[in-house]
């Protein structure tokens, strides 16, 4: 049981709380980072083996996890020397990877039941398989139609639903073996190529808890509520119990 954590960005929209600390390790309810709810959770999942991709202050990151013990959880390390963007940190280390492995961004608070997505992912065949949710955007502006100058349709400040990646996957190695290390390749790179190729992922539709804390927006509804959703982001931790303790 083998996870991958990206934690190697540079947390630009969440500046300034990432001018000194990288984006998993800003802290939420005030006792936690999220690397930390993150760790507990694959721990809980039965997940015994992490790889975290840093970069950008990465060292910040070395030091509070350190070999993982204090999680149960073997943790090693990939460090990009430039950025890569999303896939690209993996294909430096395929071989430390099982055939089917899960991916995520360090930035995500949810409740999604990580065991169940790679179960999904193997049972499915798929090359990739894409946990997604549904994000309600709300338009601050009347929209329109119009026809020969004339308008033919109005809303005004319709609420758009939209399916959007959660940031976690669940992915086969093979899959990632013919493309070329060291160099920027993205999700949308992969996702773009394999469409190509006919070989659509597959998606594990979720609706349950999710927020990417990556905008300033997100980071403080995720503090505001936080003692709201923490028995369901963390079932099994009792409310003093103390940071970076295992699950």
């Amino acid at each position: 049981m083998h996870a991958v954590i990206l934690a190697g960005g540079q947390g630009v929209r969440l500046r300034p709380y990432t001018t000194a600390l990288p984006k998993p390790l800003v802290p939420i309810g005030e006792e936690y980072a999220i690397l930390d709810i993150i760790l507990q959770q694959l721990r809980a999942h039965s997940f015994d083996r992490v790889t975290l991709a840093i970069g950008h202050l990465g060292s910040l990151i070395r030091a509070f996890v350190g070999d993982g013990s204090r999680w149960n959880i073997e943790v090693d390390y990939a460090e990009e020397e430039k950025p890569l963007s999303t896939i690209g940190p993996l294909l430096s280390f395929l071989d430390r990877l099982p055939e089917q492995f899960l991916v995520m961004n360090g930035d995500v608070l949810t409740d999604l039941d990580y065991i169940a997505l790679l179960a999904h992912h193997v049972s499915s065949g798929a090359p990739l398989t894409v946990a997604t949710y549904r994000r309600k955007v709300k338009i601050d502006f009347g929209t329109l139609e119009t026809e020969h100058g004339r308008i033919v349709h109005f809303v005004e400040k319709p609420e758009l639903s939209y399916g959007v990646s959660m940031g976690v996957y669940a992915m086969s190695r093979a899959t990632l073996e013919p493309y070329p290390a060291d160099v920027p390749f993205g999700l949308d790179d992969l996702v773009l190529d394999l469409l190509e190729r006919d070989a659509g992922p597959a998606a594990f539709e979720f609706d349950g808890y999710w927020l990417d804390i990556g905008r300033p927006d997100d980071y403080d509804e995720a503090n505001r509520c936080f003692g709201e959703v923490r028995s369901v982001l963390l079932p099994g931790v009792r409310d003093d119990t103390p940071l970076g303790a295992a699950s």
